[in-house]
């Protein structure tokens, strides 16, 4: 039997990524072409009349603009993200309007930061979501209703879909596709855009968050740089208390309180980042980058990059077409 037609829109605002747009669009027009028959039809929605000009400044032109009467039944909605979206103020009638059509849809979701205009809306209350690493943080505090995951690609929570940011509205579109067509239909969708079916591990492997600038008091961030610049010394909390000539229990609270993490936590990650670094660029083996680290073993360094990063160390070689022969 042939699939009922399904219209898939794409909000896009001013200053939008355009490929949150053009990304899972793709996916869709190539699932018709694979299935053999016309089961999408995409749209782009604006908030205004005229062009709308991307982050890139190349400009699209909407089919629909919200404040028009569209004659459609809207089966999927997506919110695409602007790289600033998190820093402005969400326009009421955006908001207004989301609150008006989504009741009626099969699925409603954002890609990247346009989860913070769902959420401004009330439509992530109670929900599990995510969006880009760099923003999810401020997505959770903004609104503590709505449990974030930082670290997923993208997540299914009732009717609503949310992506993480850019090139996971694929994997996200693909998921719909999968959804609706079956899974060799999405496999072929895959293949034909040379496209992981299924992207190994979280976003997280391709967070730079950690890389942000020392905390705290200045005697704290004295800390941080030597943590930093010596990776593979032995950093106890002893030891870094002796070196801020204060008592391990007085540093422990200190640093947790100013810094927001245990002395640990922040050791492991701060040689998790150079592990990354020299993964990314040098041909080091593994058990030279955990020695380089200072990581007992290969096998300690495997389980602490995985933990921090999502995926193994060998995993994220890969990524970067640096693996050894």
């Amino acid at each position: 039997m042939q699939p009922s037609l399904k219209t898939i829109a794409i909000l896009a605002m001013p200053g939008v990524q355009l490929l949150d747009v053009s990304g899972p669009l793709d996916v869709f027009a190539e699932a018709n072409v694979q299935s053999g028959s016309h089961v999408y039809r995409p749209v782009v929605v604006a908030t205004t009349h005229g062009h709308i000009r991307s982050s890139s400044g190349v400009k699209l032109v909407a089919d629909y603009v919200i404040a028009d009467r569209i004659e459609l039944t809207i089966d999927t909605l997506l919110v695409a993200g602007c790289p600033n979206m998190a820093d402005v103020e969400s326009d009421q009638s955006v908001v207004d309007w989301l609150r008006q059509v989504t009741p009626e849809m099969r699925r409603f979701g954002s890609v990247c930061s346009g989860a913070f205009f769902l959420a401004a809306a009330g439509l992530l209350d109670g929900h599990r979501v995510t969006t880009h690493w760099a923003v999810a943080e401020r997505l959770a505090q903004r609104y503590p209703s709505v449990t974030v995951e930082a670290d997923a690609m993208h997540i299914c929570d009732g009717r609503l879909r949310t992506a993480a940011g850019v090139t996971a509205g694929l994997d996200m579109a693909l998921a719909l596709v999968e959804e609706d067509l079956g899974r060799d239909v999405a496999r072929k969708v895959a293949s034909q855009l040379v496209m992981f079916f299924k992207r190994p591990g979280g976003q997280m492997q391709f967070s730079r968050k950690g890389e942000a600038a020392p905390v705290g008091r200045s005697a704290l961030q004295e800390i941080q740089r030597w943590v930093a610049a010596n990776p593979a010394v032995n950093h106890s909390v002893a030891g870094l208390a002796k070196r801020m000539e204060v008592s391990p229990r007085h540093f422990a609270r200190l640093f947790r309180e100013e810094v927001g993490v245990t002395p640990a936590a922040w050791v492991e990650a701060a040689r998790i980042r150079v592990a990354r670094r020299l993964l990314e660029e040098a041909h080091v083996a593994p058990k030279q980058v955990a020695v380089e680290c200072g990581f007992t073993d290969a096998d300690t360094l495997r389980r602490a990059f995985t933990r921090q990063v999502g995926v193994t160390p060998a995993e994220y070689r890969k990524r970067y077409h640096r693996m050894s022969a």
